[in-house]
């Protein structure tokens, strides 16, 4: 029988928890980019509510797939990072539990998660996109709302023009008005003035009903005589006039069928149907052209009259008569060379753009079977993408062991904007053509999934591949920038050091270090062939550190506060920095042979050869000083 353990109900609370917040807040901030791109076709058109309700459910329902695989992935940084934080990682660790039984619930969930949303994408996605799509061609082509503004003029509608120096809105008044109708042409143009009117929408909202009061109308009369300088006009004064101006500002749905053919709103069953009959269409075009050019516009034979013998060559080669039109043309009088080579200008003409146009049909069908092919593959790598990010999530939130929304979410948005560079990068080069469709589309799996592998691998072994502390110690190491000591004094000290014995060895160092460093001399250049080429390691040298060491570990256990002042002016001395950096010997001759790094080692090893020669030089004084505070002590005993 299924038994599910008391941890993976605790792993799966704590994931599932935080993946609920963040998945409604990336569809949030989604929505939000999506909105921004169409909000100046929305605004100002004075859209009922039910017609916004439908534009952010359908884009809601589009976004869900984009939503998820960051929405995992900021979820599995911060469920691990605060395991992390809480040592509750460490603690399943140490129980003998690896990373990939710790994440195996999790696994499991977002493999469900994956199905989900490839029936996002599959079935509801294209429903919505269809309907999405559908509702924003219909509120661009609505009128926007009717609202006149004051000291400008307003040509929202259509064929009119207006000016409004003053509008009372509470009333719906509008003074000194001024109204440019353009309806019969610049020719027939009407100006009226008003001194007060009144634009009221009728009931079917197909019509403004124009109240005006006080004003002149002007109108020019079209000149019967074109010779006639002086443009005929009408003037009209009225006290009161009304008029008709049709202006259409209700929203009408447009038909779903006009998005039936885009890639975008079919599924993956369609799509493979679209594409297939588009390469067969595509093929039998293809070879119908290639049969017409070859019979047609490449032909080498050519309709010549068989009684113009005097200016043909005829050659018989396998029983086909071939004509030697050089010879032709040479023969030719200058009429006839002049229309032989305008009829050839003409036909290369209509044959160029006969095949530009046949190379344009081509490439239209192309790019749109380009496109089906990039959205079907889409589907499976957007899908995919959750599995991915769980297993960069996980690792990467127990490596860093930090909880919460501070660096889990610049970790998270900052892979995700890598992975959305590299897969846009790819769908673009897919869909013009510049790549194969399937290496586009799969470029962002094929470069974050070993990213995945890779960090799951390293957190499995409690790497410290993300540790700062690891990166500064070896630039520091590279530099030669090296730490000092900071001893303090102990609270408990279990054994005392042999303060009689102390002496005798400190002394016995600081002869070896002078012999050591007269023996090296270490103070003149080394040789730049016998450095590379010589297989000897300075075994002394590591003694010499390792001796120090155990007899700074041993004083370090001292009341004195002298002493311990005196044992933090020690060295810290690299045993390997002063010679060869590798091991290898191979390696090494390779430096050797690459002047460039070779150099730059050969330099850094004759500095830190100098400045081992003034370690040796301070150790021994250092020596010196501390055996002076030991001895002083033991006198006072």
């Amino acid at each position: 029988m299924l038994r599910i353990k008391k941890l993976d109900i605790f792993i799966l609370k704590s994931f599932c928890l935080l993946f609920t917040g963040t998945f409604f807040i990336c569809l949030f901030i989604f929505m939000m980019q999506f909105l921004w791109r169409y909000v100046d076709e929305m605004v100002g058109k004075g859209l009922e509510m039910t017609v916004l309700a439908q534009f952010f459910f359908y884009s809601a329902l589009s976004l869900v797939p984009v939503s998820l695989p960051l929405a995992v992935l900021l979820a599995a940084l911060i469920t691990f990072g605060n395991f992390g934080e809480r040592f509750e990682l460490l603690a399943m660790k140490a129980a003998g539990i690896s990373l990939i039984k710790i994440m195996r619930p999790l696994i499991i969930f977002i493999v469900f998660i994956c199905f989900v949303s490839f029936y996002f994408q599959n079935v509801i996605g294209p429903k919505a996109e269809a309907k999405l799509y559908t509702l924003l061609i219909s509120i661009k082509q609505k009128s926007p709302e009717l609202d006149i503004p004051e000291g400008v003029f307003y040509d929202e509608i259509k064929g009119y023009n207006l000016y409004v120096k003053q509008k009372n809105r509470k009333t719906g008044m509008l003074y000194d008005v001024l109204i440019y109708n353009f309806e019969k042409g610049f020719e027939n143009a009407q100006i009226i003035k008003a001194d007060s009117g009144r634009l009221e929408m009728t009931a079917d909202k197909h019509h403004l009903y124009l109240h005006l009061y006080s004003g002149e109308q002007f109108e020019n009369l079209k000149s019967q005589n074109i010779n006639q300088r002086n443009v005929p006009y009408r003037r009209e004064a009225f006290r009161e006039k009304h008029a008709i101006i049709e202006f259409d500002s209700g929203f009408e749905m447009a038909d779903e069928g006009i998005m039936g053919n885009q890639y975008n709103s079919k599924n993956m069953r369609m799509l493979q149907a679209s594409i297939d009959s588009m390469q067969v269409r595509n093929d039998s075009v293809g070879r119908a052209y290639y049969a017409e050019a070859i019979n047609g516009t490449y032909r080498a034979a050519m309709n010549l009259k068989k009684s113009d013998t005097l200016r043909i060559e005829k050659v018989r080669e396998e029983g086909t008569e071939i004509y030697n039109v050089d010879s032709i043309f040479a023969a030719s009088t200058l009429d006839e060379k002049q229309k032989v080579m305008s009829t050839a200008v003409s036909r290369a003409e209509g044959a160029g753009n006969d095949w530009a146009f046949k190379s344009y049909n081509i490439k239209r069908t192309d790019d749109s079977m380009r496109r089906h092919q990039t959205a079907w593959h889409k589907k499976l790598t957007v899908s995919l993408a959750c599995l991915i990010f769980l297993f960069i999530g996980a690792p990467l939130g127990g490596i860093i062991r930090k909880g919460g929304l501070g660096m889990p979410v610049v970790v998270s948005v900052l892979i995700f904007i890598i992975y959305y560079l590299i897969d846009n990068t790819g769908y673009k080069m897919a869909r013009d053509g510049k790549w194969i469709v399937w290496m586009g589309m799969w470029a962002s799996v094929a470069v974050l999934a070993p990213l995945g592998a890779f960090l799951t691998y390293k957190s499995n072994n409690d790497s410290v591949v993300l540790n700062a502390d690891a990166y500064l110690n070896f630039f520091k190491k590279v530099l030669g920038i090296r730490s000092v000591r900071h001893l303090v004094r102990k609270e408990v000290i279990i054994h005392d050091p042999d303060y009689h014995r102390l002496p005798g060895d400190l002394e016995a160092l600081s002869a070896e270090c002078l012999a050591y460093a007269e023996r090296k001399a270490l103070n003149s250049a080394p040789n730049y062939f016998k450095l590379w080429m010589s297989g000897e390691q300075d075994v002394e040298v590591e003694n010499i550190v390792e001796r120090l060491e155990l007899l700074i570990d041993e004083m370090s256990n001292t009341k004195d506060f002298r002493l311990l002042a005196a044992l933090n002016n020690y060295p810290v001395v690299p045993a390997r920095a002063h010679v060869r950096p590798f091991r290898n010997h191979w390696l090494n001759i390779l430096c050797m042979v690459i002047v460039p790094v070779g150099l730059f080692f050969y330099f850094r090893i004759w500095l830190f050869r100098l400045r081992l020669s003034k370690d040796m030089e301070r150790i021994r004084k250092v020596n010196a000083d501390v055996v002076k505070i030991i001895r002083g002590n033991l006198d006072k005993q």
